[in-house]
């Protein structure tokens, strides 16, 4: 990037200041030129016209003597700075009033034409040869009534406006480079401001590129360039969370496969070589026929949690009686708890209550909270179901009153694998995943559940459903 888009800046700089003086100093001398003559020579033309058409008739008649119209001509000469020829309607010349470096004056104009202008107010050149240099000739006819008299010619050299053109030039090119330093200004801040960053950018996308996600851009400015530094710096946080819960997932996932597995291997091998006498090996059938739960219960979570990472879920909704859903669970509970001495409470708010969800994976929520609260409940203890109308939700509770669950722990709850330290003795064959599977049914309903838990008094969980 440096080798390519900085090169590229200083080049079109370059280009852009060259470009500047070489217009100025062609087309924007020329242009100036011009306008400087065409105004000056407007100038010429009218005070031509004035004099030729008030003072001058007066010589043709005889009102004004020759010294006089002379005197006349002089003082325009002074104020105009420029040569006057008054000539008959033939190109004869009668009067002239001149500098005296400009040129020679003929008696007689050669091939005289008062109309050689045109359509212009001037013409441009040495006049017929009789000048040493370029100068602009203006020509009036002098008239009286509806006749022409004479013609007024007057000359004035170009070098003249060279003076005033260069002048203006000055200016021109001191604004000029004024405007190419604060270009320059310009081009440090899309440097700073623009450049730099991008650069950072840009390194930062090599860094991800090659694993490192630690790296960080530095933000500086609340603007585009800063909110994309920002994102990228969130991407890139957000990626290492992703590859650090990947790699501890693989790891949870490695170790509850590899322990029943070890197990199994171990209790196999052993009634193979005869370690196990065939009158225990009863025993340890059952412990094999428990490892191998664990290891279906964990296939079976890991495939649930599957939908939701790939976003194939697809949820069933109908319009269902929550109640019988939650009788038949608890039913399905009568065995463990007979064997623990846990009691199901059931509080219903009303007969019939219904609610629009998917009725099997709401079973599947309310079958891991009980299976939950069972299983952290001390014996002779109850487990309460309760169902709330609040508006157009209804809120279902499950309440213990076990273990409970630490405050530090609390938050960590809903993660994959995460099981506290107090639930371990109990929990020997929980994967850690059925919490996690209960939060994503909920968040896929787009409704909430929450945790009440006091470590030693119990723990409740409420989560909500559209009621229909």
């Amino acid at each position: 990037m440096r080798s390519n888009l900085y090169v590229k800046f200083i080049i079109l700089y370059i280009i852009f200041g060259f470009l500047s003086l070489f217009t100025t100093a062609t087309l924007g001398s020329h242009l100036i030129f011009k306008s400087i003559e065409r105004n000056d020579t407007s100038a010429l033309y009218r005070e031509a016209s004035i004099l030729a058409s008030d003072y001058l008739p007066d010589y043709f008649t005889e009102d004004m003597s020759a010294s006089d119209t002379r005197i006349l001509l002089k003082n325009v000469n002074t104020y105009l700075d420029a040569d006057l020829w008054l000539t008959d309607t033939e190109g004869k010349v009668l009067l002239t009033v001149t500098t005296g470096s400009l040129g020679t004056v003929p008696s007689q104009i050669r091939n005289f034409d008062p109309a050689e202008s045109g359509n212009d107010q001037y013409l441009s050149g040495t006049y017929h040869g009789y000048f040493d240099e370029d100068v602009v000739t203006i020509i009036t006819p002098v008239t009286k009534g509806f006749s022409t008299n004479g013609y007024l010619l007057l000359h004035k050299p170009l070098s003249v406006y060279d003076a005033r053109h260069h002048s203006v030039m000055n200016a021109v090119y001191i604004t000029l480079l004024a405007i190419y330093v604060l270009s320059f200004v310009l081009f440090l801040g899309i440097h700073f401001f623009i450049y730099m960053p991008l650069r950072k950018i840009t390194e930062a996308a090599k860094q991800y590129a090659s694993g490192n996600l630690e790296y960080e851009i530095p933000v500086y400015f609340q603007d585009e360039i800063g909110y994309l530094s920002a994102s990228l710096n969130y991407m890139a946080s957000h990626l290492k969370d992703m590859e650090d819960y990947q790699k501890k997932f693989v790891a949870n996932v490695s170790h509850d496969f590899r322990s029943p597995l070890t197990s199994i291997k171990g209790y196999v091998e052993a009634m193979a070589d005869g370690t196990i006498p065939p009158e225990l090996q009863g025993k340890y059938l059952n412990i094999i026929l428990f490892e191998t739960e664990r290891l279906t219960d964990l296939t079976r979570d890991l495939l649930t949690l599957n939908e939701f990472d790939t976003k194939d879920l697809l949820l069933n909704k109908e319009s269902f009686d929550i109640h019988e859903v939650i009788k038949n669970v608890a039913a399905s509970f009568e065995g463990t708890c007979t064997k623990r001495k846990i009691s199901i409470e059931l509080l219903l708010a009303s007969q019939i209550l219904n609610v629009h969800a998917d009725r099997r994976k709401i079973q599947q929520v309310l079958y891991n909270l009980l299976d939950n609260a069972i299983k952290f409940s001390n014996p002779n203890s109850s487990v309460t179901v309760e169902t709330t109308e609040r508006g157009e939700k209804v809120f279902v509770s499950v309440r213990d009153y076990g273990i409970g669950i630490p405050k530090e722990d609390l938050n960590r709850i809903w993660e994959r694998f995460y099981k506290s330290d107090l639930s371990r003795g109990k929990d020997k064959k929980g994967t850690g995943l059925g919490l996690a599977i209960v939060k994503e049914i909920i968040q896929a309903h787009n409704e909430n559940i929450n945790v009440i838990s006091t470590e030693g008094v119990g723990t409740e969980f409420i989560f909500s459903l559209p009621r229909t």
